[in-house]
């Protein structure tokens, strides 16, 4: 399987899992431009389960869609834990159940010492609970990084819900 097949096969079992627990997933997404709703809105239907989300590529973005705090990207910058917190908060304030929310540095420019091309941090939280923040350091050009963030995105939705289903 291709990662391409990986993604869409990742967002059908999201889809199966969020439509059998009556959830709706949001997402918020910077370095992967919208991916992420692009991978899920592929399958028909899923407008059940799917229930948008706020591409927020640039700072300002960040804090009018999603109420990310201006101190959090002056302190932490856009590539940090704290910002990825604050967009799972924003996009579940927008509506759905269960938020995913990415920003990292996809390349080929853009990296620094602490924070190289490929990294990216991704987030998930559900309502009433803490957000997960996990910080990734994925190889290859800009592409790839991208498609390895929606995939890991997805896969973590995945693992989420079914640990929620204990």
């Amino acid at each position: 399987m291709n990662q391409t097949q990986e993604i869409a096969f990742a967002a059908q079992q999201v889809g199966e899992s969020l439509q059998a627990s009556g959830l709706m997933l949001v997402t918020a997404e910077s370095c992967t431009g919208g991916l992420i709703g692009a991978a899920c809105t592929e399958i028909a239907g899923s407008s059940s389960w799917f229930f948008g989300g706020v591409i927020s590529y640039a700072n300002d973005a960040k804090i009018q869609g999603l109420c990310v705090k201006e101190a959090t990207l002056s302190s932490f910058g856009a590539v940090s834990e704290q910002t990825v917190k604050e967009m799972c908060a924003g996009a579940l304030q927008l509506g759905g159940d269960v938020s995913v929310a990415v920003s990292g540095v996809a390349g080929p420019g853009g990296g620094s010492p602490e924070k190289p091309v490929g990294c990216v941090y991704i987030g998930w939280q559900r309502v009433g609970e803490e957000s997960r923040v996990v910080r990734f350091q994925f190889s290859g050009d800009r592409q790839a990084v991208r498609e390895a963030t929606v995939l890991t995105a997805l896969k973590g939705v995945n693992e989420m819900l079914k640990a929620g289903e204990k």
